[in-house]
């Protein structure tokens, strides 16, 4: 399942989370995030010791900004409150799982 994360449930979703968060930085005009968005759903599927938020850097420019996020699409992995591993681009499900550490 994936979370559509805005900057009222991100602290108890993603800082508070027990498990790994991995966060899909994305825009409905931006081509390869809509080529991404679909490898993002099947790893959300089949990986459940991590949770899955997507964050719509249009409606949510603040946590854009506190990430730094300057290209889209852009993979942000968070353990424990800290960003532990971080993608910018399209890239492959065979990475995704590298980046989640599966």
């Amino acid at each position: 399942m994936i979370i559509n994360i805005t900057k009222e449930n991100f602290e108890n979703e993603v800082l508070k989370s027990d498990k790994k968060v991995l966060l899909d930085f994305w825009a409905t005009w931006c081509m390869p995030c809509t080529m991404l968005s679909p490898i993002v759903d099947e790893v959300s599927e089949e990986i459940n010791t991590v949770k899955f938020g997507k964050v719509n850097v249009d409606e949510q420019g603040e946590l854009a900004q506190t990430f730094g996020i300057s290209s889209i699409p852009a993979l942000i992995v968070i353990e424990n409150g800290k960003v532990v591993n971080q993608s910018v681009g399209l890239i492959p499900k065979n990475q995704i799982l590298q980046l989640i550490g599966n």
